[in-house]
């Protein structure tokens, strides 16, 4: 403030005629308030803040925020409608039926004439049941023998696919599998192994089949990351974690068919590096967080359900900063069933282009006219941060193969997630790397449909063979 003009309600003569150390004490005090009233709005809006307007989880929200109202109960009854073509347990064919109990009439009900010959549709009813389970154990023998000739002792050789430890790669791909697809603790993992399969497996040794595990996919998992560093377009998240109780970050970089995972102790620049390559020249779909703002805003898409989220906070701040807020998501709401009917072939993308131009301009206009209008400060800042990329937020109507979303990574990322919540992070390096290749793994197996327990078995044996490893991209 200048010292030579009044304060609001302080004439000009009133204010000439004060002395200058007064002055100066005035304008510090008003200084000292107006800082003081930015912090309150702040806290204010910090407690303020839910899933409706920031990132938070919905768990989070205070019993004040509403949700969504229940559904209203209609007039049918449960069950199918009628005209409604019913999708119970099918039959399973013959050939697929372990055994048969027939049962047929050994004479007439009524005349008792014996009955011969065969009903060709019968009456079927098929019960499928869990045979118990028994381990395999195998053991190995290797026997020396002495020549009768010369009397020379001459020992055979173990086989080149024994397992090195005491338990075979399937059951060391079901251990893993029971945590890193399941998120069975290792006490219980423990339990279940004696009480459904029958095998005593000391505590100990389960994350020692998890290592040798996470061994058995090292291969697999770094031609991965090699995979997602060659697509076109990549979706980026990080979530926070802990190992052994130092802060982390686990990332991930997540395509269609192919999802990587990686724990590092930073959310800096360097990690997004490490996930995709110093030369990558893709499209990264984000949120706005500080490590990819050294990316060309050419080759980004920022995530509209964070900005969506964003406008929601300016509408809680009221005022200006709430017209500008229900004024940009307006134009949210006009663009997305747009965008939902490109996806399903119902609009052509020249057609969404055309569309997409007067939203452009609106959002474009309401983030300037932020700046310039708006009296809430923090409003102004988000406002003009987001029109600093605003480059970034329209990759997705240019190009083909863009979300305007990044709900793909934040969906791969919500097992590790539940992950952090089970087992609060992990405890070692080496566990870390096992959080980061059975993740990989899992979602990737998951996206393109294909059996996750079979791949780890495969992998096991690879590994303890000596043979190449089964791969994780997808069939060409």
């Amino acid at each position: 403030m200048d010292e030579n003009q009044p304060p609001a309600g302080i004439s000009v003569a009133d204010w000439q005629a004060t002395p200058k150390s007064v002055q100066q004490l005035v304008v510090g005090l008003l200084a000292s308030v107006d800082q003081l009233q930015q912090a309150v709005a702040q806290l204010r809006e910090q407690v303020n803040k839910n899933s409706q307007n920031s990132s938070k989880p919905p768990s989070s929200d205070p019993p004040s925020v509403k949700r969504k109202p229940p559904r209203v109960k209609g007039q049918q009854q449960r069950g199918g409608q009628p005209g409604h073509q019913g999708k119970g347990r099918r039959l399973k064919p013959p050939d697929q039926v372990s055994r048969f109990v027939v049962s047929r009439p050994i004479s007439c009900g009524a005349c008792g004439t014996l009955l011969m010959g065969e009903d060709p549709e019968p009456s079927r009813h098929q019960v499928t049941e869990l045979r118990r389970v028994e381990p395999e154990v195998v053991e190995y023998q290797v026997h020396c023998l002495r020549c009768l000739a010369c009397g020379q002792e001459t020992r055979g050789d173990w086989p080149s696919a024994m397992p090195t430890g005491c338990f075979g790669p399937r059951l060391q791909a079901v251990t893993g599998y029971l945590s890193g697809r399941f998120g069975v603790s290792r006490r219980d993992s423990q339990e279940l192994l004696a009480t459904l399969f029958r095998v005593e497996m000391g505590l100990g040794s389960i994350p020692a089949q998890e290592q040798r595990l996470s061994q058995a996919l090292a291969r697999p998992v770094a031609a991965a990351q090699t995979f997602v560093r060659q697509q076109p377009a990549v979706n980026v998240d990080e979530t926070g974690w802990k190992e052994a109780n130092q802060s982390g970050w686990l990332w991930v970089g997540s395509t269609p068919e192919v999802a990587v995972f990686l724990l590092r102790p930073t959310r800096a620049r360097p990690v997004l590096t490490d996930l995709l390559g110093v030369d990558y020249v893709g499209i990264v779909g984000s949120d706005r967080a500080s490590a990819y703002n050294g990316l060309p805003d050419e080759q980004r898409q920022l995530c509209w359900s964070h900005l969506r989220r964003d406008f929601q906070a300016l509408v809680d701040r009221g005022g200006h900063s709430a017209l500008i807020g229900r004024l940009l998501l307006d134009q949210v709401k006009l663009f997305f069933p747009l965008w939902h009917r490109v996806r399903d072939g119902t609009l052509t993308r020249q057609a969404f282009q055309e569309a997409m131009v007067p939203v452009r301009r609106e959002v474009e206009s309401l983030l300037q006219l932020s700046t310039l209008l708006v009296e809430h400060r923090q409003t102004q800042a988000t406002c003009r941060n987001i029109f600093k990329h605003n480059a970034a937020l329209w990759t997705f109507v240019d190009q083909e193969g863009i979300e305007p979303t990044n709900n793909a990574a934040e969906q791969a990322l919500r097992r590790g997630v539940l992950w952090r919540k089970r087992c609060f992070g992990s405890q070692s390096e080496t566990g870390s790397r096992f959080v980061e290749r059975i993740l990989t793994v899992v979602i990737s197996l998951r996206r393109q449909q294909r059996d996750v327990l079979d791949f780890l078995t495969d992998a096991c044996q690879a590994f303890a063979s000596g043979i190449a490893p089964p791969s994780l991209l997808p069939a060409a």
